[in-house]
């Protein structure tokens, strides 16, 4: 028993460094170019028509980082099995896969709170804009 679950920790091991190259590219595209589009709509600007355009201008950075997402979650789903190890050897293994989790939920919460706040904040100004004639 202690042999087969020896070769199932080595085929996990074997099975995270192919997944972690997805994992390092996903990590890589929120450090360098996620983040920082997302700093960029947090001051928006004043009037609905720049709003629009802000709009815009996320819904299509939206699609490219939700797919992002969507490749970092699938990968997590391929490492599930991990939760089932506690051995040492694969503990390092665990922080890592940990950290990237970690991170992947932190900037997909950030990018749909991001996503309702534009759309409530133009809904708002619509409102507001309707009012005013």
């Amino acid at each position: 028993m202690l042999s087969n679950k020896r070769i199932q920790e080595l085929e996990l091991v074997m099975d995270f460094e192919k997944v972690e190259e997805c994992f390092k590219e996903v990590s890589s595209w929120i450090e360098n170019v996620g983040r920082k589009r997302l700093r960029e709509t947090i001051n928006l600007d004043d009037s609905l028509e720049m709003l629009l355009q802000a709009q815009k201008q996320f819904r299509e950075f939206d699609l490219v980082a939700s797919e992002y997402c969507r490749r970092g979650q699938e990968a997590l789903k391929k490492m599930d099995r991990w939760e089932d190890f506690s051995s040492v050897d694969v503990h390092s293994y665990r922080v890592k896969l940990q950290t990237y989790k970690d991170q992947l939920e932190d900037f997909c919460t950030q990018l749909d709170e991001n996503r309702h706040r534009i759309c409530e904040t133009v809904r708002l100004y619509e409102f507001f804009d309707k009012v005013r004639q």
